[in-house]
């Protein structure tokens, strides 16, 4: 009887994703247990913050696991998984920080959700002062949303089934991209070797350059993740404060891994088998350093329009342009310098502002609408230019890389790009309405959101002061920017629930 009853009310798609969900579950409780051994290496009494949350999701996981079977998994179920699963994780990430810190937990959500999104924007402050085990867990989290905790899900529990490709497909970037092997999940694998690798190596670097061991491992999940969170208020410009001897070594190897993450990792893979000629020959490759060194350029050259030219001060500001852009273009978000300082004049900051909008390259850990589908709407808009004075009967496809992009992709692309300007507008009147913030500013909060950057044009501490409504505008535009905006919407389409 109960089984009939079961069947009545839950049709086959949604017994699939409450099982799906569960075996999430399960693995966020795991990962909720890993801060608690950094309690008892710094002798921290908050074990109990970790615990009734893993043990929580452990528990729930698994009734969800007993009671359900998934079936069936169409693209629709893997969005909807892909959606859910987010808010889910996010939701449950946040009581750590809910039940060890004095936030609200709409503000430890909106923590969490920058987290896992890798957007970084902060409304903590004091975090010199916090538990060890809070900050790494902060910094482990968006370490795990950097490639994606569905793809980190299908890694750790060896689920290889045919079926559950849609899930990378529904929170992986929406384009088509090549692998180094033709199983999926031998992909995944391989990038998740890449990006583990990454991070070791950070790490022994920043070690070696005179951070602490804590520190370089905060700082390295939060590079290659391009997540932003800093364990100082300060951010990197914490080193030089502080006396750093190698602060200058340290800004450029995060520089480095900034890049890293900010790169496809399926072009790290070429380059690591010995194609060294991919960092640079792809179309995106070639769009990506040209961005940074154009817009790099152009900084300079207002900057000293406004400033003094001294050749002793030569390399601080490169390193520091430098820096900045890398880390908006990858959507890091870290600084050495406040982007809304006088370091940066009107220029600048509408150029850091459009690089927010582009983000990194596709299959990188990096926001933004990304470098491939600029070059394609480049290419886009000057085939339409050709139509005006080619024959009417001439064929211009768009072509990138020998390859034509079918029309089915172009239009997505569009689709894509008006649904983000769509939602700037939205989250900008949105911000305008309920703050005090003028439209410039209000802007520059959504854009961070939205691209999931973490730097905006105002302080954190005004951050902090936004009403509730803003913050879960936000919450909404982080998750909507890093699952590409499609899944969220999936969520209020009746169609999609059906089997």
């Amino acid at each position: 009887m109960a089984s009939i009853l079961k069947t009545k009310l839950l049709n086959q798609k949604m017994r699939t994703i409450i099982s799906l969900l569960g075996s999430l579950l399960v693995v966020l409780g795991v990962m909720l247990l890993i801060p608690i051994i950094v309690s008892f290496i710094y002798q921290e009494q908050i074990i109990s913050s970790f615990l009734i949350p893993a043990l929580s999701s452990l528990l729930a996981g698994l009734l969800a696991r007993l009671k359900f079977r998934e079936e069936k998994i169409t693209i629709s179920t893997g969005m909807l998984v892909c959606a859910l699963g987010w808010i889910v994780i996010s939701a449950i990430g946040a009581i750590p920080f809910y039940l060890e810190l004095d936030y609200s937990y709409v503000d430890t959500l909106f923590e969490t959700v920058s987290g896992f999104t890798t957007t970084g924007i902060t409304v903590f402050s004091g975090l010199s002062e916090f538990p060890r085990s809070i900050l790494f867990w902060r910094s482990l989290i968006q370490w795990l949303g950097g490639l994606g905790f569905l793809t980190f899900f299908l890694v750790v529990t060896f689920r290889g089934q045919s079926g559950l490709f849609q899930l990378f497909t529904a929170e992986s970037h929406k384009i088509n991209m090549s692998r180094p092997v033709p199983n999926i999940f031998k992909t995944i694998k391989i990038l998740w070797l890449i990006y583990a690798g990454f991070t070791i190596v950070e790490i022994i670097l920043l070690k070696i350059l005179g951070l602490t061991f804590f520190d370089a491992l905060i700082h390295s999940f939060t590079t290659l993740s391009t997540g932003g969170f800093s364990s100082y208020d300060a951010s990197i410009g914490y080193f030089k404060t502080a006396g750093y001897q190698y602060y200058h070594l340290i800004e450029y190897v995060i520089i480095i891994f900034m890049a890293a993450g900010g790169i496809n990792f399926l072009v790290h893979y070429k380059i690591l088998t010995g194609k060294i000629e991919e960092l640079w020959s792809g179309i995106e490759m070639k769009y990506f350093w040209g961005i940074i060194a154009g817009v790099s350029s152009l900084i300079l050259f207002e900057h000293y329009l406004h400033f003094p030219f001294e050749w002793s001060g030569l390399e601080k500001t490169f390193r520091t342009t430098l820096f900045q852009v890398v880390s908006i273009i990858t959507t890091t978000g870290f600084g050495t310098e406040s982007i809304n300082g006088a370091f940066f004049p009107a220029l600048a900051k509408q150029l850091l502002l459009i690089l927010m909008l582009i983000g990194g390259c596709v299959g990188s850990t990096s926001g933004g609408i990304k470098v491939i589908r600029i070059a394609i709407l480049n290419k886009l808009f000057n085939r339409e230019v050709k139509k005006i004075y080619y024959p009417k009967r001439a064929v211009l496809p768009v072509v990138v890389e020998g390859n034509i992009i079918p029309d089915d992709e172009i239009f997505r692309i569009v689709a894509l790009f008006f649904s983000w300007l769509v939602l700037i507008l939205i989250g900008g009147g949105i911000t305008a309405i309920l703050s005090d913030l003028p439209a410039w500013n209000a802007f520059s909060g959504i854009f961070s959101a939205l691209g999931n950057i973490g730097p905006f044009y105002f302080s954190v501490s005004k951050m902090q002061s936004l009403s509730d409504g803003i913050k879960i505008t936000y919450i909404i535009a982080m998750l909507a920017g890093r699952l590409e905006i499609l899944p969220i919407f999936i969520l209020f389409s009746p169609q999609a629930w059906r089997d």
